[in-house]
């Protein structure tokens, strides 16, 4: 990997993985409460959340430590990959108290005001999990210079 001290390496692998986790257990918990399941929407959810904390301590324990990584591509891949970075750093900014209010409200069993923005975090969850996966491979596999 380019510009990562090797004892920090399997990091980036970790974050992604952990985001590609918590995409699947979004889609499988929303597939879930669809079906009326909703012991099991509640065991997915909690365990994305748990997911998606682990990947933010993840996350933020390699970057204190490595700093940011210069992205490699060049022409067109450069555009659209700081096109996803923007919106996805955005999104990922905006998800966090989303996910709080969401969750509480479910805890609190406020069922019809979970539903309510349930319907936004959902979506905007989702798109961060998998863009950070798309962020992985752009910076890491994809557009990387020998």
């Amino acid at each position: 990997m380019t510009q990562v001290p090797a004892q920090y390496a399997i990091y980036p692998v970790i974050n992604a993985s952990l985001n590609g986790t918590s995409a699947v257990l979004l889609l499988t918990a929303h597939s879930m409460i669809k079906r009326g399941r909703m012991a099991a929407h509640r065991m997915l959810m909690l365990t994305a959340i748990c997911t998606s904390s682990l990947f933010l301590a993840s996350y933020l324990y390699y970057h204190w430590h490595v700093g940011s990584v210069r992205f490699q591509g060049q022409g067109w891949s450069r555009p659209a990959y700081f096109s996803i970075l923007i919106s996805h750093t955005i999104l990922a900014a905006a998800i966090v108290p989303l996910v709080i209010i969401t969750l509480s409200r479910a805890l609190r069993e406020r069922f019809d005001r979970h539903r309510a923005i349930a319907r936004w975090t959902y979506p905007l969850w989702l798109y961060v999990s998998v863009t950070g996966v798309v962020i992985y491979f752009m910076l890491y596999r994809w557009f990387v210079v020998s």
